[in-house]
This record gives C-alpha cells, sequence and structure tokens, in this order.
C-alpha cells in the first residue's frame, strides 16, 4: 500500500493521468463525432469535369479565379470572388440554377433570382469540375425533396426556430443588416431550398445534417409548401410581414373612411 501511494504522489503521476484522459476523450470522439454532411469523393466523368472547366474559366474565372482559387479586387480587401473549393456541386446549382450567377459585378448580395444563363448540361458540368477540386455538398435525390413524405407540422416547427427570425414566419423574406436581406421563399423549387440549407449562400447559416438531419430538411420543404398552397383565408395577406403592415392599413385606410364618412355626415348635416 506504502509503494502503491507512493508512486500516485510521484510528480509525473499528473502529466501521465493528463495525457491518458486527452487520449481516451480523442478516441471517444473520433468514434462519435458526426461526419461531413454531403460530403462526395466519387469519381466523376473526366469528360464532364473538363468541359466544367472549360466552362468555368471562360465565365466565371474573371471573379473566382483561374483555379477556383478565388480574386480580390485590389480596393482593400474586398473580394470580386471567393473561392470555390469544397463548395460541392450543390452550390453551384443554386448559384446558377436561380440566376445568381454569373454576376455582372461584386454587389453586396446576389438577386435573390435572375435570368438563368446557362443550360442545365452546362451547370451540371460546371457543378462536376468544382466537385473534383474538393469534396463538398451535392444536389439532393428526388426523395430527399419529395414534400409528400414531409411533416409539414414539424416542419413548421423547425422552421420557426431556425429560419423565422429572417425569413419571417410564412417565408415572405426580411431585411438584414447593411444592405442584404433574406429573400422571400414563395416560387423556389424544393431542390433549391434543400440546397440552400446545405450550401448557406449569402448570410445564411450551414445547416448540414448535424443540424438539421434529412429528414428534418424535407419537414421544412412540405411546410414551405404547405403554406404556399394553402388560401388566405382572411382575404389580402399584405405581403404576410405580420402586425406592422396590417396596423398600417387599418391605420391609413381605416382613418381614411372615418374622415370621409365625417366629411359627408356633416355635408348632409348643413
Amino acid at each position: 500500500m506504502n509503494s502503491l501511494a507512493a508512486r500516485r504522489r510521484h510528480p509525473a503521476a499528473i502529466a501521465v493521468l493528463i495525457i491518458l484522459g486527452l487520449f481516451l476523450t480523442g478516441a471517444v470522439y473520433a468514434a462519435f463525432a458526426p461526419k461531413p454532411a454531403d460530403a462526395t469523393t466519387k469519381a466523376l466523368p473526366a469528360q464532364t469535369v473538363e468541359e466544367g472547366k472549360a466552362l468555368f474559366r471562360a465565365n466565371c474565372a474573371s471573379c473566382h479565379g483561374l483555379n477556383a482559387e478565388g480574386r480580390a479586387t485590389g480596393n482593400g480587401d474586398k473580394v470580386a470572388g471567393p473561392a470555390l473549393a469544397g463548395v460541392g456541386a450543390g452550390a453551384v446549382e443554386f448559384q446558377m440554377g436561380t440566376g445568381r450567377m454569373p454576376l455582372a459585378g461584386p454587389k453586396v448580395q446576389a438577386p435573390a433570382r435572375g435570368e438563368v444563363k446557362f443550360s442545365q448540361d452546362q451547370i451540371d458540368a460546371i457543378g462536376a469540375y468544382i466537385a473534383s477540386l474538393s469534396p463538398g455538398p451535392e444536389r439532393p435525390s428526388a426523395e430527399a425533396i419529395d414534400p409528400t413524405k414531409g411533416d409539414p407540422a414539424k416542419g413548421g416547427e423547425l422552421f420557426r426556430v431556425n429560419c423565422a427570425m429572417c425569413h419571417n414566419f410564412a417565408g415572405a423574406g426580411g431585411a438584414l443588416t447593411r444592405g442584404k436581406y433574406a429573400p422571400a421563399l414563395t416560387g423556389t423549387s424544393d431542390e433549391h431550398i434543400y440546397l440552400a440549407m446545405t450550401t448557406g449562400p449569402q448570410s445564411m447559416p450551414v445547416f448540414n445534417d448535424s443540424n438539421l438531419s434529412p429528414e428534418a430538411k424535407r419537414d421544412i420543404i412540405a411546410f414551405l409548401n404547405t403554406i404556399e398552397e394553402q388560401p388566405k383565408q382572411g382575404g389580402l395577406s399584405l405581403g404576410s410581414m405580420g402586425p406592422v403592415s396590417e396596423g398600417l392599413f387599418a391605420w391609413v385606410f381605416g382613418l381614411g373612411i372615418f374622415v370621409a364618412c365625417a366629411v359627408w355626415l356633416g355635408s348632409k348635416s348643413a
């Protein structure tokens, strides 16, 4: 017993215990840590990648660099286009499939929607080239974005917790800081809603599978489809902006009707 107690009091005992604790902590984390979401390293068709590389260099390299390494404008720390290694084919589909890219020039924020400048085959080819640079989010499967397999009620709860503070409770969009804004989600395809969550465009955070599971993303898509399809029971929705727009409408038009009635009654009594 005395020899065991002496070893516990040895000056190196604390260091050994700390090293052992760190080793066990690292081993447990490595065993149970979530894997990166939607990352792919699968082989891509060489011809498609080369076609995408040629299209990228002809149409995107002026901002994003010849090898997608990004490029600064030379005006302080402003960036003409960010590096694209790791953004995946999903980000390419979202940015180009909605017409956000290519931009005419650097702006505070790309427009929410624009004219799509490339065919789907060309977008897929550029996406294959970007995906070949480094693993990143892929385009979702048809099942992953099928709203009929989602739960709108759960999706509504998830949307209000994670999305409504920027996009409004009904997905009508809203203002952010420094001239940026969260766009309205009406008219957005199911695939692009999913890709917005996995790629995090503009000021939006990335919701990988550790934050929102694929099933949760599908539930949110089902919720957004539901609120877009449901009839406006109250009539004019006033942009679904809530009590501010409703109060303004009631004040302006209600007061206007009140004044008009007062004038009419005054003229009748005269």
